[in-house]
């Protein structure tokens, strides 16, 4: 069931492994697919490598899982993401440099996101963040 309001797959941003676990559990409970979004800025100060074997372990452990990198406005490091096998991007960068790097995300499959969405759960500082994944993804 999704949140009243919600049009679209609900969004949870998370910070760790832990976090990811906790929402993907409980949108399989609620039967309904998720994205997961990185903290802003994430390629560049946890870095694409992170995320990278994030995405992995989720895949092992969950299979498919949609999730979102923030590359904040640097174009280098949304090319740097595709490179390293991310499929989902976010970049707020200006107009040119985002068609730019847009148009070879479509080459690769992969797509590109101008900005966080407006609804979304962030699990920095929830104590209990799988009652606060449960509670978002059907109250």
């Amino acid at each position: 069931m999704l949140k009243l309001g919600m049009t679209t797959q609900p969004r949870i941003r998370i910070h760790c492994l832990d976090h990811a676990r906790y929402a993907v559990m409980a949108a399989r409970a609620a039967g309904i697919d998720i994205v997961l979004d990185s903290p802003a800025g994430a390629a560049g100060w946890h870095g694409i490598g992170w995320w990278r074997q994030l995405e992995q372990a989720l895949a092992t452990e969950f299979g498919a899982v949609a999730t979102v990198l923030d590359c904040a406005d640097a174009p280098g490091h949304a090319l740097a993401a595709l490179r390293a096998g991310c499929r989902r991007i976010r970049l707020a960068a200006a107009a040119e440099p985002f068609e730019r790097v847009a148009a070879i995300a479509a080459q690769w499959g992969a797509t590109v996101e101008s900005a966080p969405p407006a609804d979304i759960l962030d699990l920095l500082g929830i104590a209990d963040a799988p009652a606060a994944c449960r509670d978002y993804l059907t109250g």
